[in-house]
């Protein structure tokens, strides 16, 4: 096991996924496992050729046990759909396994992770896209972008062109859902399935 801080010691040399996603519910690398349900993994095919990383399990997530299942999911699988992708053989996976939250009420609102949170999750996406090996790897959201990239990055700057080593970035689907009913969706809903197509051609 690695000796990186963070969740490297709770990340098993591997090279199947299996693996990884049995010992992900020990990780304790941050706080964030305390409050959240369960730890959120991935899903997906091992030798997928694209890779969609997302920011961390939302609430709906959070209460399933898999990423991408509430309404920005449900948009994703829409937008995959219309960029004439096969949801199925996509690798999904998020940049932070577990929700972060503040509690209001009875609901529990989406908190962003910090840097030293996508620091402390680092050494699972790093073992994922090791085990994978896409062809493409699509950021989805800024933070996604900045735990693959190791840098800020601003998403309607570097969107829609292949960077190095095969990243692409792309809004997250969250912030293109926050647009339905106004001005503005359907531009944003386009935008987003032809980044897909672009990074599935």
């Amino acid at each position: 096991m690695s000796d990186a801080p963070g969740a490297g010691r709770w990340v098993p040399d591997t090279s199947h996924l299996d693996d990884l996603r049995a010992a992900a519910p020990d990780c304790r690398g941050c706080e964030l496992w305390q409050p959240a349900t369960q730890v959120v993994f991935s899903r997906g095919p091992s030798d997928a050729s694209m890779v969609l990383v997302g920011e961390q399990p939302g609430d709906r997530e959070d209460l399933e046990g898999e990423p991408f299942v509430g309404p920005a999911g449900r948009l994703l699988s829409d937008a995959l759909r219309e960029a004439g992708i096969d949801e199925n053989a996509v690798y999904l996976t998020n940049a932070v396994k577990h929700f972060r939250f503040e509690e209001r009420g009875k609901r529990r609102l989406h908190k962003s992770p910090t840097i030293t949170h996508l620091r402390a999750c680092a050494p699972w996406l790093e073992a994922e896209l090791g085990i994978v090996q896409p062809r493409v790897v699509v950021a989805l959201g800024a933070s996604a972008a900045r735990s693959l990239l190791g840098r800020s990055v601003s998403v309607t700057k570097e969107r829609g062109r292949l960077l190095g080593g095969g990243y692409l970035v792309t809004t997250h689907p969250s912030s293109v859902v926050r647009l339905r009913g106004r001005e503005g969706f359907r531009d944003a809903f386009d935008e987003l399935v032809s980044d897909l197509r672009l990074g599935a051609s």
